[in-house]
């Protein structure tokens, strides 16, 4: 049977940094820093569609970003010892429901996961014994280069605005990343995730199909949770995405609808109008 997260997202999908010589995270082919003398000269082209996502079936996340994206993802987490809480963007491999193969979203009012929107561009460790952090981009992605209709990338020997905005949306994913780990650990200490299984049988089919690898909350262990652990969890914002957690499995049915519809499911439309019939 399908199963929603694959072993792979533990080894790959790192949402902070990684030194350019390491493991990339997904999407990533090759990373190199942006410097003056290498791409003082060149400009960063405008680019509306994701075509490097339209096979992505499952994103990392932020912990801000959950309760944002409940209302139109699951947001589940990896199984292994390195977790991460992840939007399913469909249930199976290769198969994006949101993401069209031209790499256009097809809803405009859906919430992109800030993942998805820092492509092509991450900071990075270019040392791995060194704290600092460059930024740096993916030069396959071709969004740079002698782009006529592109913002440069410097203004003389400084950083372009539109430089800096990249900068600062990358520092602030990098801090949201490291309140996510946090965010992390609280889960595993306080003993509440258990493996995740969904059952989605649609009518006519004689068999359900079931999505397993994922972690989910316990929601009978939720429960049980004392009064004071609960009163520490709502002080520091955490109850309430765990709640937004919750909620958003409620939208598992729904992406399976649309990869039927997307032509990218187990089943196809014409399929289940026959099983119907």
């Amino acid at each position: 049977m399908p199963r929603a997260v694959d072993n792979y997202l533990q080894e790959t999908m790192e949402m902070a940094t990684e030194a350019p010589k390491g493991v990339l995270p997904v999407m990533y082919n090759d990373l190199e820093p942006i410097t003056k003398e290498k791409h003082g000269k060149l400009t960063i082209k405008n680019f509306a569609k994701l075509p490097f996502a339209s096979k992505m079936h499952a994103v990392p996340v932020t912990v801000e970003e959950i309760p944002l994206l409940q209302r139109y993802f699951p947001v589940v987490f990896t199984t292994g010892e390195n977790m991460l809480p992840i939007a399913l963007m469909g249930l199976n491999e290769g198969a994006n429901a949101f993401i069209d193969d031209e790499g256009n979203l097809i809803d405009e009012r859906i919430y992109l996961p800030a993942y998805l929107r820092r492509y092509p561009f991450m900071l990075a460790r270019l040392k791995q014994d060194s704290e600092e952090l460059s930024l740096c981009v993916d030069p396959t992605a071709d969004v740079i280069g002698d782009h006529k209709d592109g913002d440069p990338l410097f203004d003389g020997d400084a950083p372009s605005q539109r430089t800096q905005d990249i900068l600062k949306f990358c520092e602030q994913f990098e801090t949201s990343a490291q309140r996510t780990a946090a965010f992390v650990e609280e889960l595993k200490k306080l003993d509440i995730l258990m493996d995740g299984e969904v059952a989605i049988q649609p009518d006519g089919m004689e068999k359900p199909y079931l999505y397993r690898g994922f972690r989910m909350v316990d929601e009978a262990k939720f429960r049980e949770l004392s009064g004071d652990k609960l009163r520490k969890m709502n002080q520091s914002g955490m109850l309430s995405v765990v709640i937004a957690h919750l909620f958003s499995l409620g939208q598992i049915r729904d992406v399976f609808a649309r990869q039927v519809r997307a032509g990218k499911g187990p089943v196809t439309v014409e399929e289940l109008e026959g099983k119907k019939a």
